[in-house]
């Protein structure tokens, strides 16, 4: 490790190493590992990640994805921490509110914990999601019309934009796929970032759930810049740090127990 500690060219193909192996990889651990300051660590990523080698992530590095992961297999990951995130999000919703429920994993996991007594209405282009609370008593339920996006999981495109624009929402669920300080929130794919941007439009307030990975990643199309958020849901198992940077004078912040927290609850 001395040699490389030094040598940031030697270093940088040693962190591309690890990434092809698949593995994410931690600032502070590099920085220990080679014996340099998380700066110099943080200069590397930031240099690798410039030429397309990985995804800057808070805290250090991922392996660089393609594209998006189809939804069929994003609803198989992170399963608990998603559903720890979408049970502190039930917090925020009140009698009679009308929702937008976006396409995205952890929306699916909400749907099938709305609350069935609070007269609520639910608005979607999630095809997922309609699934999950079709024949549900207690909520009134609008799937939007449009072309289907198998990728994103469900409908995208202009006509379910004009679908959308007939609804006024107190509070919109954005599926995101990365959320940084600097962008805010993007997207992987333009026409599902044309819906988000629809209902951001649409909606009183925007909230937005992010698991650990989604944070620090910059994807192509920009959603909606940081300051815009009304409120953000993240795990508890981030550090004060990590909290300090998503936590500004505007937003409202809240945090998801951890699954080992509430495995005993009553």
């Amino acid at each position: 490790m001395s040699n490389v500690s030094h040598l940031p060219n030697q270093r940088r193909a040693a962190i591309l190493e690890i990434l092809a192996r698949g593995e994410a990889v931690s600032a502070a651990k590099l920085a220990a590992d080679y014996a340099v300051s998380e700066d110099a660590i943080r200069r590397d990523l930031r240099k690798l990640a410039a030429e397309g080698l990985c995804e800057k992530v808070y805290g250090g590095a991922l392996p660089v994805a393609p594209s998006a992961q189809p939804v069929s297999v994003r609803t198989t990951e992170d399963v608990e921490r998603k559903e720890a995130l979408a049970k502190a999000a039930l917090s925020l919703i009140r009698p009679r509110h009308c929702l937008f429920l976006d396409v995205g994993s952890t929306n699916i996991i909400l749907a099938e914990h709305l609350p069935l007594n609070l007269e609520l209405t639910v608005v979607t282009n999630s095809i997922p999601v309609v699934a999950k609370l079709m024949g549900k008593k207690g909520l009134n339920v609008f799937s939007l019309g449009g072309a289907v996006n198998a990728d994103v999981g469900g409908t995208t495109g202009s006509q379910t934009i004009r679908a959308l624009e007939a609804f006024r929402f107190d509070l919109a669920f954005l599926g995101t796929c990365g959320l940084c300080r600097e962008i805010g929130v993007s997207a992987y794919d333009a026409q599902d970032a044309d819906v988000k941007r629809a209902a951001v439009s649409a909606s009183d307030r925007v909230v937005i759930l992010a698991t650990e990975q989604k944070l620090g990643a910059r994807l192509p199309h920009r959603i909606l810049p940081f300051g815009e958020i009304d409120c953000l849901v993240l795990e508890a198992r981030l550090s004060e740090e990590c909290l300090s940077e998503f936590r500004t004078e505007t937003n409202q912040l809240l945090t998801a127990a951890p699954p080992a927290a509430r495995s005993g609850a009553v």
